[in-house]
């Protein structure tokens, strides 16, 4: 389809917002425009409305503009006061960057004849005093990816040197062909240039058939994936051979199984264990981190016996019938999730959910109410507020979801949960073994 992305320029600093910022709809050829009749507004669920000034912050850079191709977008008149459709051009979305979680979507009614948007988040932004606005909060003070700390010709330079280095490697070359200079992933980039968390992708299997997808969807289906997905199984030594160096030079080293890559890891759990043992061996620095779908506690559990120090499970949602109509499991249920997450916090590891935040769904009073069980029957170290990549209409169609029930808004919620479980934290990446220890005060600068 024709979704253009209209970077944002470089710009001050401004004051806080003091009132609603304008709409913003583009003419469908990449120019995006104000329109000074309508103030814009912000989509929870099905639902528009209005979104309280202070909930705006400038768009964060490394944020994008998107146009929404058969899309009006949703506003406020300015002299009524009433909803109405923008008719000048298509609605605008905002794509903000990691480390920021969206308080609310972009508002749009969709023609009949509108393509399913790709798979990226549709924040909503407006234009105030030179400057592109949304509702988000800066959720996570790492910076490790900060567009403004790549460096092209450094990443070049350390993806020659590894390929150099180890040239039988599949996983190194997997790394940097195909994740560092063709999809531009920030953490395959950090790890060619010696920093920070390192990805292992390991499994071209999975177990579930999420709707939402990045690395396989049916040709059937209306939407393409975002990226291709690995095609082989490596080996124990080839991930023994380039995350032991790693672990013993980085700083603030973490090498994590499961990336959007590929499947589920856990179906690789001997080949992860044996890994694991063997990087212990040599050396006892940095943190060993998974991200899975949790659906194998039984392979949790031998993981960390072996010495996994944290686990990052993902889930649209903490309701049984609303993860199960998106994640569609395969041979695993909603309550292995659940159990793979006390078995982590049974021996003394970090637990944390990957949690794909959706206005309008996240923070439903019934969502809410689940979430708040789950943090207290697992013990839950870490929620990571992700932005949800997906079209907002084609999600909740598929979930056949027409009522959102009563929200109290990503914001509220967030504030709710931080007041109940304070020991609980929130950011957007996995911390390394430093800021485990002491979250407050040590993470990676």
């Amino acid at each position: 389809m024709n979704m253009r992305k209209i970077q944002q320029q470089s710009q001050a600093t401004p004051t806080i917002l003091n009132q609603s910022p304008y709409l913003l709809y583009s003419d469908g050829k990449g120019n995006i425009f104000e329109d000074l009749s309508l103030y814009v507004v912000g989509r929870s669920g099905w639902d528009a409305q209005p979104i309280p000034s202070e909930d705006f912050i400038p768009l964060p850079d490394g944020g994008s503009l998107y146009e929404l191709p058969g899309r009006r977008g949703i506003g406020i008149d300015v002299r009524t006061g009433e909803m109405r459709l923008c008719e000048k051009g298509w609605a605008v979305a905002a794509f903000i960057p990691p480390a920021h979680t969206g308080f609310y979507l972009a508002a749009f009614e969709s023609l009949p004849e509108a393509d399913t948007l790709p798979l990226f988040c549709y924040t909503a932004v407006g234009w105030f005093n030179d400057v592109f606005w949304v509702p988000a909060v800066r959720i996570e003070r790492d910076i490790r990816q900060e567009c403004a700390g790549y460096d092209t010709v450094a990443i070049e330079t350390g993806v020659d040197t590894l390929l150099r280095q180890y040239p039988h490697n599949r996983l190194v070359k997997h790394l940097a062909q195909t994740c560092a200079l063709t999809y531009h992933c920030p953490a395959a980039r950090n790890y060619f240039i010696g920093r920070w968390e390192c990805p292992v992708p390991c499994s071209p299997a999975c177990n579930a058939n999420c709707i939402g997808c990045i690395s396989f969807q049916p040709e059937s289906e209306s939407i393409t994936s975002a990226q291709d997905r690995l095609t082989f199984k490596p080996t124990a030594e080839e991930i023994v051979e380039f995350t032991v160096p790693h672990l013993q030079s980085a700083p603030f080293p973490i090498v994590s199984f499961g990336q959007g890559c590929e499947g589920e890891p856990l179906l690789m759990g001997e080949t992860i264990r044996a890994a694991i043992v063997e990087i212990r061996k040599h050396t006892n620095r940095g943190s060993i981190n998974i991200n899975t779908n949790g659906s194998r506690p039984d392979v949790v559990e031998t993981l960390m016996k072996a010495g996994l120090n944290s686990i990052r499970v993902s889930l649209n949602s903490v309701r049984k019938e609303v993860y199960t109509k998106y994640y569609l499991p395969n041979n695993y249920q909603f309550e292995d999730l659940i159990e793979s997450l006390k078995i982590v916090n049974r021996y003394g590891g970090w637990s944390s959910i990957n949690y794909f935040t959706f206005p309008g769904m996240t923070d439903s009073v019934a969502e809410y109410e689940a979430l708040r069980e789950v943090i207290r029957t697992t013990n839950l170290s870490m929620i990571q507020w992700r932005n949800f990549n997906i079209d907002p209409d084609w999600y909740l169609g598929k979930l056949g979801i027409s009522d959102t029930g009563e929200c109290l808004g990503i914001k509220q919620m967030m504030e709710l949960i931080h007041e109940e479980f304070p020991n609980v934290k929130f950011g957007y990446y996995n911390p390394p073994i430093e800021r485990m220890k002491n979250f407050e005060t040590d993470f990676a600068h």
